[in-house]
């Protein structure tokens, strides 16, 4: 199976940016204002979060050609 390329790394993390904002814009309302008052915000932010930092790294490694390595070198 082939990794991601270029187009799918940056769609993902222009995706999780987009649902990051909309998290952060929701919790920013009154609960009783909210679109879905049962989802929780601050649990879909930290995720996209997450998802942006995985696919931020792997953009770095595809512009620069050198993958991430730990603090061992592995």
């Amino acid at each position: 199976m082939e990794a991601p390329g270029l187009l799918a790394s940056t769609l993902g993390a222009v995706l999780a940016l987009v649902l990051g904002g909309l998290a952060n814009w929701q919790l920013r309302r009154p609960f009783h204002e909210r679109l879905w008052p049962g989802v929780p915000w601050l649990g879909v932010q930290f995720c996209a979060a997450v998802a942006f930092l995985v696919f931020a790294a792997h953009l770095v490694t595809l512009l620069t050609g050198h993958p991430l390595t730990g603090r061992t070198g592995i």
